[in-house]
């Protein structure tokens, strides 16, 4: 699989803005990218105040998610401030080719900046199987929290649940070494490979750094977007190489269970 990670400046709460813009990006993509990452609320920015910035479950951003995909054969992968039914979700979708929709609500909302106040968390874990690669969705803050990414391997295959997570991101310039130390982290505890995409630029609340990157499973950068820049990244995801090196290193194996870990 060959990914593309696309580290954007956004304009703030200008959706039809922002689509556009990535609308260029697209076009100068190779052909043979499979999956294109976007940033968290890459349609508006980190909204936590979303009265008048989110937009509907079936919004417009959605369907130029759906229109990306089935114009370049690549599916697409990024996160909108979505009131679904009433309530405010930090949706992360998961697009492709043929109009398939996929998607996770952001478990562990920032209550550091108040996003808690307005918005509700998802508590299903979501994984995709897509081109031979099962990819577990996860955004931003989720990055601290190594428990609810957990890697459990099945005895007998000892292949993990998931191969490749992808962590869509708003964090900040003043955070981003620890952005940096955790998607290397949570490839080497999960072996698996990590795309964690973050945005550049700034908003009304924060400077953020970009810093996008994509992780083997030794937690070596595969390729990187670099700081402060717009930037697009290319890597192949080698799914061979993945399957060799957890059946000669079988550490899944041993990873503790999330319930068990959570028992008091």
């Amino acid at each position: 699989m060959k990914v593309a990670l696309l580290q954007t400046d956004i304009a703030w709460a200008q959706p039809a803005a922002n689509a556009e813009h990535v609308d260029r990006l697209l076009g100068g993509l190779p052909a043979d990218v499979d999956l294109v990452v976007l940033p968290e609320m890459w349609s508006t920015g980190f909204a936590t105040t979303p009265d008048g910035i989110a937009e509907p479950a079936d919004s417009p951003s959605l369907h130029h998610m759906k229109a990306w995909a089935a114009q370049t054969g690549a599916a697409l992968c990024g996160s909108i401030a979505v009131c679904d039914r009433g309530r405010y979700v930090n949706r992360l979708y998961f697009v492709t080719p043929d109009g398939t929709v996929s998607h996770y609500d952001k478990h562990h909302l920032f209550t550091y900046g108040g996003e808690h106040l307005r918005y509700t968390a998802g508590h299903r874990p979501v994984i995709v199987d897509y081109l031979g690669v099962r990819i577990r969705l996860l955004v931003c803050y989720d990055l601290r929290f190594p428990l609810w990414s957990r890697n459990v391997a099945h005895p007998q295959s000892r292949e993990g649940a998931y191969d490749m997570a992808i962590y869509v991101a708003s964090w900040p310039t003043s955070r981003v070494d620890a952005w940096d130390t955790l998607l290397r982290a949570r490839a080497i505890e999960n072996q698996c490979y990590v795309v964690g995409v973050n945005r550049v630029g700034h908003d009304p609340q924060c400077d953020y750094p970009g810093s996008s990157a994509l992780i083997d499973p030794y937690g070596r950068p595969i390729a990187e977007c670099g700081r402060d820049n717009e930037a697009i990244a290319i890597a192949r995801v080698d799914m061979d190489a993945l399957r060799a090196f957890r059946q000669k290193f079988p550490v899944l194996l041993d990873a503790d269970d999330p319930a068990e870990a959570n028992e008091k």
